[in-house]
């Protein structure tokens, strides 16, 4: 289906689901803005699958909450990676699923950080910000998957799938750039000058 945003004159092909990119830009060299009305900013929360932060990441990840909590309210949630501390790979994985898939609620808009996903560019990511308000969901929310990634059930659940690199990331290394990303996202929405 195509889109316009009638903030700019950006066109852009969405896919309902995962297996294929998000956005297609049909114009790649014009820049997609919007204007400070044009959007409902919603609820984010990131859920994230590991272990205990090390001091220096939360600093990170505090510092950019704070950045984005000008734009929107976010918070974020740590799921105990292999709750059951089993050495069955499986089961690790679907004990995780299920910690990660209770968060989950029926109005969220739920996108999930996979190696194989959709890469997307910042000015993409602020288009997929921006747009979630227009879902009539009543939440964004990020999934950062455990050693092994994510199981079927939050699999089956997400909205969409995306990377943030081809690279393979720790859950704790991906979370910072997740919201160095966000915030960089409403800089351009609000077309400030974090982003050139």
């Amino acid at each position: 289906m195509l889109r316009q945003s009638p903030h700019s004159n950006c066109v852009f092909s969405c896919l309902k689901k995962n297996g294929g990119p998000l956005f297609e830009r049909e114009r790649e060299s014009v820049p997609c803005k919007y204007s400070a009305q044009s959007i409902r900013a919603i609820p984010i929360r990131i859920v994230t699958v590991g272990k205990k932060r090390g001091a220096g990441i939360q600093l990170l990840v505090e510092e950019y909450k704070d950045k984005i909590q000008h734009y929107c309210t976010i918070d974020d949630l740590l799921i105990k990676s292999n709750p059951k501390n089993t050495s069955n790979v499986q089961a690790q994985i679907e004990a995780e699923d299920m910690g990660v898939f209770q968060q989950l609620r029926s109005e969220d808009w739920v996108v999930v950080l996979d190696e194989h996903g959709t890469d997307l560019r910042s000015e993409q990511m602020a288009n997929l910000v921006g747009d979630a308000g227009r879902t009539g969901s009543s939440r964004l929310l990020f999934c950062i998957g455990g050693p092994y990634g994510h199981g079927p059930q939050v699999r089956r659940r997400a909205n969409m799938t995306i990377k943030l690199s081809s690279m393979v990331l720790n859950h704790q290394i991906a979370l910072v750039v997740l919201l160095e990303q966000l915030y960089r996202a409403w800089t351009i929405i609000k077309g400030q000058k974090y982003h050139h």
